[in-house]
């Protein structure tokens, strides 16, 4: 979609793309933020032409109006415009080229380290600084700040996508960023308006049957669910001429080895190195 364009689908439609036609949930409230909320889409191929003046403080603007955890603010943010520094985030992230075609890079970070510096500036000790929860609640408010900046340029006619493989070396983005202790790269944030051969359609999500439980967990109809999704994303991957796939083996082959890690089997040791004890 451009700039200002409105998502035209119907609740109905929205709702298909999303789930497929036997996994409509019951008609409920619709608006035009809904209905943008479920038109998201990966985007992996960018126009060179740049978003208009101001673009990525307001992006920043709404990143900052998210929910953070007593107000600690533990997160931060780079635009990386260095195409230097983009070839060597790129080389980590697995050679993936949008990172360095996108006119708007985003590398999002857990940061303790001004909370650490102002416990300084106060001679205070604060010892809950060096805890998993801690570091758990930084890696949460940069989620929570970036799907807010996700959702505000969706609105305004941009694409986006994730690229969470910044974490195959969290420590060489570190160098590459000149981050200080206690701030790691949690993922990175491709922005812009998407080349038309980059365009796709909604990819189907689990039923919300597999994922809402009322009251108790129950996974007794999984099986069943799950080999109806793996259908719905087998018929996916191949509209959208991607390798015949279905979510059981990408799940598999994403998680079922060590290779497939691609090196995050040592991130608890790279996060301790990069200042945040875990303990």
């Amino acid at each position: 979609m451009d700039s200002l364009t409105p998502v035209t689908l119907s609740k109905t439609e929205a709702l298909a793309a999303r789930y497929g036609t036997a996994e409509i949930p019951p008609a409920g409230p619709w608006n035009p933020i809904i209905a943008s909320l479920l038109d998201h889409r990966s985007v992996r191929g960018y126009r060179p032409d740049a978003p208009p003046e101001g673009t990525l403080e307001t992006l920043v603007a709404a990143a900052s109006s998210a929910a953070t955890s007593s107000n600690l603010q533990t997160w931060s943010v780079i635009s990386v415009r260095d195409p230097a520094k983009l070839a060597v985030l790129a080389e980590i992230a697995g050679g993936q080229k949008h990172i360095q075609q996108c006119p708007i890079f985003l590398v999002w970070l857990a940061d303790v380290s001004r909370n650490e510096r102002l416990g300084q500036d106060e001679g205070t000790v604060l010892e809950g600084m060096p805890y998993l929860e801690t570091f758990l609640v930084a890696a949460i408010d940069a989620a929570l700040a970036s799907q807010n900046a996700v959702v505000a340029a969706e609105s305004l006619g941009l694409s986006t996508v994730y690229i969470g493989a910044l974490r195959n070396d969290v420590v060489r983005v570190a160098e590459t960023l000149g981050l200080p202790p206690g701030v790691v790269g949690v993922f990175g944030l491709c922005v812009g308006y998407a080349a038309d051969a980059a365009k796709a359609e909604v990819k189907p999500r689990l039923p919300q049957a597999t994922v809402l439980h009322h009251d108790t967990y129950d996974h007794g109809a999984e099986p069943a669910q799950r080999a109806a999704y793996d259908v719905l994303m087998n018929d996916f991957s191949r509209r959208n001429e991607m390798a015949a796939d279905t979510w059981t083996a990408r799940v598999i082959n994403r998680i079922g080895t060590m290779k497939a890690l691609r090196g995050r089997d040592r991130l608890s040791a790279a996060i301790r190195s990069l200042g945040f004890p875990l303990r």
